[in-house]
């Protein structure tokens, strides 16, 4: 089922004469989808043989990643301590399908347990990735505009406030009275008045492979850019549960008011994207639920 209603998906058809006009040396390699499991809201991913992944953007708001990832992160990677998925090939439109795309090396692993994971060496892990990408010098970075992770929290209210009415008809397992004191909260904390950082911004447990339960890589930079480094905090809310919490909290630093916003940037998405995903992608509305009742909890 489409998670979104404009959603425009590569078949393998034509994935396989994109590979074999614009990248002859896997041409005879086979293209099979990634099971839906893995996939995310953003892209349809395909194997190239057993090594490579093919990354199509299923959505407009998505097209720009396949140039980001170009550009940045080749410059970013020799400063991290996980791999990251660095670009083999940036394909052009072809065979029906209208938008840039990529192909990266396939990276074998597993991923962290989508609803909470537990894990304090992981949650260590994550934190020195962080801190080291944002100690990446920013010059020169794209920074991140209204409305996006990293910039001001208030460019994210008037989506929320719209969002309240919508949930208040459903039992979504928390109060929406509570929610919404939670956002104000968090409204409330100062905005970030140092110099931006490098964020990642979307470090969900889809996000994160690990091997023997270490940290081995990093991957979809769609929300990657220089600003606040609170949405990179958020993941001890969006990933971790119990004593990995406080571990990553701990250990990735930053100020009270850094945590207040990184709170919403936990709460934001997930009250907007309850409603949205209700029905389509009933994973990441249970996650939406999970972090609104985790936020309503931190600063109760």
């Amino acid at each position: 089922m489409p998670i979104h209603d404009d959603e425009i998906r590569a078949t393998v058809g034509q994935v396989r004469r994109l590979v074999a006009a614009q990248c002859p040396q896997w041409a005879d390699l086979p293209v099979t989808p990634v099971p839906d499991e893995l996939e995310g809201t953003d892209h349809v991913l395909f194997r190239i043989g057993d090594e490579l992944v093919a990354r199509m953007p299923k959505i407009a708001g998505a097209v720009d990643q396949a140039d980001s990832d170009a550009r940045w992160l080749p410059l970013l990677a020799s400063h991290l301590p996980a791999r990251i998925p660095l670009p083999l090939h940036v394909g052009e439109p072809g065979a029906g399908y209208p938008w840039r795309w990529t192909v990266v090396p396939w990276i074998v692993g597993s991923t962290p347990p989508r609803l909470g994971c537990n894990d304090v060496l992981l949650a260590r892990d994550v934190a020195a990735f962080v801190r080291a990408l944002h100690g990446v010098d920013p010059a020169g970075g794209p920074a991140k505009p209204p409305g996006t992770r990293g910039s001001a929290l208030l460019h994210a209210d008037e989506a929320v406030r719209r969002a309240l009415p919508r949930l208040a008809e459903h039992d979504d397992g928390f109060d929406v009275a509570a929610a919404e004191a939670a956002w104000d909260a968090c409204l409330a904390a100062p905005d970030w008045d140092q110099d931006p950082v490098w964020i990642h911004g979307d470090l969900q447990p889809g996000n994160l492979i690990t091997h023997r339960g270490r940290l081995a890589a990093v991957i979809d930079f769609g929300a990657l850019g220089v600003g606040d480094p609170a949405p990179d905090v958020a993941p001890a809310l969006w990933t971790f549960t119990g004593a990995a919490r406080e571990a990553y909290r701990q250990a990735v630093g930053y100020d009270g008011a850094t945590w207040r916003r990184a709170c919403g940037w936990a709460l934001a998405p997930s009250l907007t994207g309850i409603d949205y995903y209700r029905y389509t992608f009933p994973r990441m509305a249970e996650h939406g639920r999970r972090m609104v009742r985790a936020v309503i909890a931190e600063l109760a």
